[in-house]
């Protein structure tokens, strides 16, 4: 009974996440206290990635990483990792186009494996599953700083419509999970495998990985510029990003399968 008390943690964060923040918004309907936008913003934006990266931290008897490691590369991939992406995509992305939409997943799906690299150097964590538990964190940051970034500009740009705000945020935060988190565990699952002992090893594998991933992100980045012209329907955009956050999700979860058996072989021996 503890153990799947437990393994609904994740869920509770999500149901009793969502009505708090159901709360402070009818609460900032009734009263107007805008005071009450900034949690708005922040839980909206941080509640699906808290939960995401919760979900694999359950199962943490599998890991080697511990909390604090996870908590600190959640952070660092969010924050030094939208920094970094912030001062490199205005240098080689004068505008955004579904070409230059793979320069911003080359760019992103490097800048978030900063807090990969700041946690695991010099550590043991060199199994596929805490290549996914830290890279998990470090997309999950990236996505909640990122969305955050978007709420507050929608927020400016429509003249203070909390309606708005609350729509992007809903709709990154729902992306969210087959997006930036997706796409980082697998690179991250791949660069630790052939890691030794905090050693980073850059081999075919992790290059293939790293190339999936770019992939994945470009697509979903330059798809909704092209989809409308060759499928003008209102749900074009929306199906094509669901089929691709689909392919994502199974590729991850290939991965979460290997990694399970290569931890059954090594508790085994």
């Amino acid at each position: 009974m503890d153990d799947k008390v437990k393994r609904k943690y994740w869920l509770r964060v999500l149901l009793f996440g969502f009505i708090i923040y159901a709360a402070t918004v009818i609460t900032l309907i009734l009263t107007g206290n805008i005071n009450l936008f900034p949690s708005i913003v922040l839980i909206g934006n941080f509640l699906v990635p808290v939960a995401f990266v919760s979900f694999f931290y359950e199962r943490r008897e599998m890991f080697s990483v511990n909390m604090p490691a996870t908590a600190m590369c959640f952070f660092f991939g969010g924050a030094l990792g939208t920094i970094a992406a912030s001062l490199l995509e205005p240098i080689f992305i004068p505008e955004l186009t579904f070409i230059t939409a793979f320069t911003v997943g080359i760019i992103e799906e490097f800048t978030k494996l900063i807090g990969v690299f700041l946690i695991a150097r010099h550590r043991r964590y060199n199994s596929m599953l805490d290549g996914i538990i830290l890279g998990s964190a470090a997309g999950m940051g990236f996505a909640a700083f990122e969305s955050t970034g978007y709420a507050f500009t929608s927020f400016l740009q429509s003249g203070g419509s909390l309606s708005q705000t609350v729509f992007v945020t809903l709709m990154r935060g729902i992306a969210s999970p087959v997006g930036h988190g997706t796409w980082t565990a697998i690179l991250s699952s791949i660069l630790l495998r052939e890691s030794v002992q905090g050693r980073f090893h850059i081999n075919i594998h992790v290059i293939k990985a790293y190339i999936t991933v770019v992939v994945l992100h470009g697509l979903w980045d330059g798809f909704p510029l092209v989809i409308n012209y060759i499928f003008p329907w209102a749900y074009s955009v929306l199906i094509g990003q669901l089929i691709l956050g689909t392919v994502g999700l199974f590729i991850l979860y290939r991965r979460w399968q290997d990694s399970k058996l290569e931890f059954s072989h090594k508790s085994a021996s």
